[in-house]
This record gives structure tokens, sequence and C-alpha cells, in this order.
């Protein structure tokens, strides 16, 4: 499991070049990228495609590659392998079989943007890819509410816009977070303000290139429950009429207020 650079194709460890120089196969995300890394550092090692429209019988080639007794390595497009990317369902299947997993430990765009943000980094949370819509949504936008410590989220650039808004929505104008875009490459940008600043400044210019978001955390009084228990049962009573199964409002609310879901769940 081997990171490659985020972008600047400076940034790889020599212990990373070391092992994708020896290594039999190199299973990358896409070859067509990869192989620019190849270019810029003298590899020759044979590369084969393996992403997240593969299908099975790549998977399995590969297994019986590593079960054939020969190394193989595992790269994304950028950063650590399985963060956001393809290759989960190999490493737990070869894993399972009792095969050994090596992290070769490098670039990562979670924890560069974790760093450059200037909000609290000793404890924090990743969330990845937000869901797109609906009650999962709003789940994951009431957890970071009510989260006290920093959340480090993906985006793709076209939906960071509509983010920043619901994110400002959910925890409030005011809560301090991090744009950060096009991470160790030409045109990288880091802004820092708060979540309605952020919103409406990316509301009036477009987005392009690698975005990662972080939210600094709830403080601890707001982390607290804001609203009593029976505004909160009008809430999960207004969700079920739009569809919601009872006991899945009453979690959302949860989440979102701090108040005990079995409380809440109650007609």
């Amino acid at each position: 499991m081997v990171a490659t650079p985020i972008g600047n194709l400076g940034d790889i460890t020599l212990r990373a070049l070391e092992v994708l120089r020896s290594v039999p196969l190199v299973a990358a995300e896409d070859t067509r990228l990869t192989r620019r890394l190849w270019a810029r550092h003298g590899i020759a090692t044979p590369l084969t495609s393996f992403h997240a429209q593969s299908a099975p019988a790549r998977r399995e080639q590969l297994l019986r590659h590593l079960a054939g007794g020969a190394d193989l390595a595992l790269v994304t497009d950028a950063g650590t392998p399985l963060v956001s990317d393809p290759g989960e369902d190999l490493v737990a299947e070869w894993s399972q079989r009792g095969g050994r997993v090596v992290p070769v430990p490098g670039p990562s765009s979670v924890l560069a943007a974790l760093v450059a943000a200037g909000l609290p980094a000793a404890r924090w949370g990743f969330e990845g890819f937000l869901p797109r819509r609906g009650r999962e949504r709003r789940e994951a936008l009431a957890r970071i509410c009510v989260d006290q410590r920093t959340t480090v989220l993906f985006e793709a650039p076209g939906r960071t816009a509509g983010t920043l808004a619901d994110l400002a929505a959910a925890c409030g104008g005011e809560r301090r977070a991090a744009f950060c875009r096009e991470l160790t490459k030409l045109h990288e940008e880091v802004r820092r303000g708060s979540l309605g600043e952020l919103a409406d400044w990316a509301a009036e210019h477009p987005v392009r290139g690698e975005v990662t978001i972080v939210v600094g955390g709830a403080e601890a009084d707001r982390a607290a429950p804001s609203v009593g228990l029976e505004e909160a049962r009008v809430e999960v009573g207004r969700l079920v009429r739009e569809g919601a199964s009872r006991s899945s409002a009453a979690r959302e609310v949860a989440q979102r207020t701090g108040l005990p879901r079995r409380e809440l769940f109650r007609e």
C-alpha cells in the first residue's frame, strides 16, 4: 500500500521509490496518471489498472498473483490508498486469507489540509465525501454540527459551494473553517474564514481542482442540547411526514440536538 504524491511529484519517500522499483507489478487506479510518476523518477515496473469500476475478475487476478508468492504494490491517483479511494475489497480479502499487508506511508491530502487550516488538529474526524442528498446527508451534517473535533471532508469542485452552504446552515455561519484547493500543486490555495464567508465566496467564484474542506469543532456549550424535548419531537414528526421512518428521524434529530434517541422515538 504505497502513498504517492497528491500533486507535487517531488513529494515521494525514498522507501516508496524503492518499493515501486522492486515489486514485479503495481496496480494503479489510473495507469495514465501513474506513468507521469514513473517518468519523473525513472520507474520501469509493469502497471495494471485497478479502480472502482474494475470487474471482479481483475481483483481475483491480483489475488492469484499474490497467492503465487509474488509481491504487489497498490497505488491510487494521489495520496494514500483506501482513503476515499479503491482497494478496500482487495486488501480485506487478502488479509482474510492470512496475507501480509504492508503500509508505505507518505502524502495525504487529509493531513495536508488539516495542518494548513489553522484549526485545532489534536483531535479530528474524517468524513470523506458527504452523501449527495436525502436523510444520509442530513445525518452527516448533523454529526459534524455537534462534533467537538475538527472535521475534514472531501468535495467535488462543482458541489463545493452547495456543501459549504449546507455546512453553514447546519453548524452556523460563524463556525470557523478552511477551504483547501489543489494542495501541493501550482495553484494551491488555502482560504480561511467562517463557513458563512466561505459559502458566500464559493457561490460567486468557480471552484476548480481537488477540494478539501476543514470545519472547526463545536464549542462545548454549543455541543449540548440546544432545543427542548417537545420541540425536538415536533421535528421528528415533520421528518416522518416527509417520508422518513420514525427510527431514522429520531436518530437524525438526536445527532443534531444531543437529546436521547429513545425519548425522541416515542409518539
